[in-house]
């Protein structure tokens, strides 16, 4: 039978979803609760790769069993028993077994979050980045639309990476703000058919650049033919990053 759950964490403590030799990773507490409320080793597999300190509320995942005691949707439950208090479990179901969390995604919605403000904030500041004179929201919303379609995003994406194509499709950048205590809140959100490694937080140090006039229209264009990284904006921290939905067509 394969298993479907989706989970929620708090990447701050973890060097990312995958398993790692010197680091602890989500998908290790993952599937040492598993191995504790199932007495049997369980390879989980996530819709994709989360990085060091990024967060999710909806990664979606599978795993197989032959045979299992334990209903599907009382799998949270089961779970969260075993799990530390930053990885939760929030539903558990049954899929045919063609199903795979990570090639069968559609579409993938991640989260930027920024607050201004002269000074950090506690609260907030575990999940997202402060930036002084953040523009206007119209501002925002008007330069990330040069981010969407289709794309090489090579010059997005982090060095290191092992991919068979940069080409990824993003459907809309949405932004969205809200007044806070101290200042406003702005919410970037970016749906895309897939994404490289760093490439939503580099968008996102683009996007400010682009409207703080840092950087071009043109200087964008050139970067997206190039694949040329030192025509774009920063790479923005990690914490501000999550993984709000994964969709599939079943």
């Amino acid at each position: 039978m394969r298993y479907v759950v989706k989970i929620a964490y708090d990447g701050t403590e973890y060097a990312g979803w995958q398993c790692q030799k010197n680091a602890v990773s989500v998908q290790e507490k993952l599937e040492s609760a598993l191995l504790s409320a199932l007495g049997t080793c369980v390879k989980v597999t996530a819709s994709g790769r989360t990085d060091a300190g990024v967060h999710a509320v909806g990664q979606v995942c599978h795993f197989d069993m032959e045979s299992c005691s334990i209903p599907p949707e009382k799998m949270p439950d089961a779970l969260n028993r075993f799990l530390p208090a930053d990885v939760r479990v929030l539903e558990g179901k049954l899929a045919k077994e063609t199903f795979d969390a990570n090639r069968s995604a559609k579409r993938k919605t991640y989260r930027y979050a920024l607050y201004d403000g002269e000074r950090d904030m506690p609260l907030k500041d575990r999940f997202a980045v402060r930036v002084e004179n953040i523009p206007a929201t119209e501002t925002l919303q008007k330069v990330a639309r040069l981010l969407e379609g289709e794309h090489d995003y090579k010059a997005f994406c982090a060095s290191g990476s092992a991919v068979k194509t940069t080409v990824r499709t993003v459907y809309e950048v949405r932004v969205e703000e809200s007044k806070s205590y101290g200042g406003k809140d702005v919410y970037l959100y970016v749906t895309g058919n897939g994404f490289l490694y760093n490439m939503v937080r580099t968008m996102v140090g683009e996007i400010l650049d682009l409207a703080w006039g840092k950087r071009t229209e043109e200087s964008l264009r050139k970067a997206f033919e190039t694949g040329n990284r030192s025509l774009l904006g920063k790479t923005m921290p990690a914490k501000g990053l999550t993984l709000m939905q994964v969709e599939y067509e079943e």
